[in-house]
């Protein structure tokens, strides 16, 4: 079965710092522009929830038609954000956190400047391979 998932890490200041279409379905350049759009415009209801709670995996956030996005919010206030048609939260999770714990090796890279893009292809690699093994 194929399914939709478009992941992106968002910085504290609400700018990109990683995006990826990690799903299995067909991918097309109006859908990817749609999920990027439907992903940032989620980000108003995160910010709201990140207050209100003091959990880190957010769960649900929104939902488009089919799509439904679900958020990790790091102690630095970094959004990991996901959209995706799977009903998988054990999985979800599990995704999050490993991608956190590779976002923070990242962090911890002397050349990495933070709140830049992370365009190393070893971090793409791995979140894909993540993405293959929990979405």
């Amino acid at each position: 079965m194929a399914t939709t998932a478009s992941f992106v890490i968002v910085s504290r200041n609400d700018i990109p710092i990683y995006e990826a279409e990690v799903g299995s379905a067909a991918k097309k350049e109006e859908a990817a522009q749609q999920h990027q759009f439907i992903l940032h415009a989620a980000l108003d209801i995160v910010q709201d929830l990140a207050w209100t709670t003091s959990a880190m995996f957010l769960k649900s956030v929104d939902r488009f038609n089919d799509l439904v996005v679900s958020v990790y919010v790091t102690a630095g206030h970094t959004r990991l954000m996901l959209l995706h048609d799977s009903r998988n939260d054990d999985g979800i999770k599990s995704f999050f956190q490993e991608v956190h714990e590779l976002y923070i090796k990242t962090l911890l890279n002397p050349l990495y400047l933070p709140g830049s893009r992370i365009t190393s292809s070893h971090f793409d690699t791995k979140v894909r391979a993540l993405a293959r093994k929990y979405l």
